[in-house]
């Protein structure tokens, strides 16, 4: 049997909800990406939001719209998808990595005083996994520092802390809609605040330095960071899907807990306290992972690891120049046990229960279950 680590549940629903815009023939930003914008809003809890290309760019424009550029630093965790860290570099600023928790790879800023200095502006939690980071520790120690946050939430659409919504305890917080996250436009970002002013300087930033579009007047530097409202459509469609979709999320990792639990050798992990856990991926923790992710590929069930730590990745080696004792991988043991330890199993709604079956076949028979 062949399980792909992810495939988009998309069919029938989106197609016919694309034909909408032809007909009316309006296929750049517009009335389906108002009802979409609306719809994200009351189900986040945000008071404005805007639309990006996607989640890097959703990250970039939050940045910039928080005013950070050149000569600012950002703290980022070093556990995430590469975007976190490069989105801050775009912005022209530079990104400090601090380390993750070991239950859950969530930041962990326990020990992260000594990051913070006179350039330090802002900190990016990212809810990874599915679910949600400390968001107490966080908010304190950006009070205790005078930092702004900025929550990248790519996969935690539908993930509340203590019955706040992911992204809305920070300055800005961002979404991603690319075809693996919770829902799907293909591409696509969201970036949500209660700030007004920060809003307004979003609305200039992704609409070319102008609020109204027509005008050739441009009050401020903008660029084109919008949407089609044919990707809003497909989005209106997923955001029905949603309850279906986070349902069938939760059989999925129960299926996965209660099979795969039996395996003493396994562990999984697990949200903390207060956080919900919408599995982007059900990940695991085991001895021996790339044995194990060798012959789960041979058996035909697609592995994945969970992400390279940044201090690592060699887009970042210039940073050793400026910053070297932050580099060290002595600071970052969490990070480097998840990397080399985990393994996401496949996850995605459309799995079927003999795909899942098979999956737990695989792994029981590589411990000889």
């Amino acid at each position: 049997m062949k399980v792909n680590q992810f495939s988009p549940w998309v069919g029938t629903e989106e197609y016919q909800a694309i034909a909408d815009c032809f007909e009316s023939n309006w296929i750049t930003e517009g009335p389906k990406s108002k009802e979409f914008s609306a719809k994200l809003l009351d189900l986040i809890g945000a008071k404005y939001g805007v639309f990006a290309p996607n989640g890097t760019l959703a990250l970039y424009l939050g940045l910039r719209a928080m005013d950070i550029g050149l000569g600012d630093q950002v703290i980022v965790p070093d556990i995430t998808f590469i975007a976190s860290g490069t989105s801050v570099h775009m912005a022209g600023a530079t990104p400090v990595f601090v380390e993750v928790n070991r239950e859950n790879f969530q930041i962990d800023l326990s020990h992260a005083d000594h990051l913070v200095n006179e350039k330090t502006k802002a900190i990016m939690p990212v809810h990874i996994y599915g679910t949600i980071a400390d968001m107490d520790s966080v908010t304190q120690f950006a009070q205790k520092h005078n930092l702004m946050v900025i929550e990248d939430a790519a996969a935690a659409l539908g993930v509340h802390y203590k019955g706040k919504h992911a992204a809305t305890f920070g300055d800005i917080g961002t979404f991603s809609f690319f075809a693996d996250k919770t829902i799907t436009t293909g591409e696509g970002g969201f970036v949500v605040t209660n700030n007004q002013e920060m809003h307004q300087k979003l609305l200039y930033l992704r609409n070319q330095g102008r609020v109204d579009r027509g005008s050739f007047i441009h009050p401020e530097m903008g660029y084109n960071f919008r949407m089609t409202d044919i990707q809003a459509a497909i989005g209106l469609v997923q955001l029905d899907k949603l309850p279906r979709i986070i349902a069938r999320k939760e059989e999925i990792k129960q299926y996965y807990l209660e099979r795969l639990g039996k395996i003493e050798e396994i562990s999984f992990l697990t949200p903390g306290q207060g956080a919900e856990w919408i599995p982007f991926r059900v990940a695991i923790l085991a001895n021996n992972a790339q044995a194990i992710r060798d012959f789960m590929k041979d058996k035909g069930v697609e592995p994945r690891t969970l992400f390279y730590p940044l201090h690592k990745q060699p887009c970042f080696a210039y940073l050793k120049e400026t910053n070297p004792q932050n580099m060290k991988s002595d600071n970052f043991p969490n990070s480097i046990y998840a990397y080399e330890n985990g393994i996401s199993l496949p996850s995605f709604p459309a799995l079927t229960e003999e795909q899942i079956d098979y999956v737990c076949s695989v792994l029981e028979a590589y411990y000889g279950k």
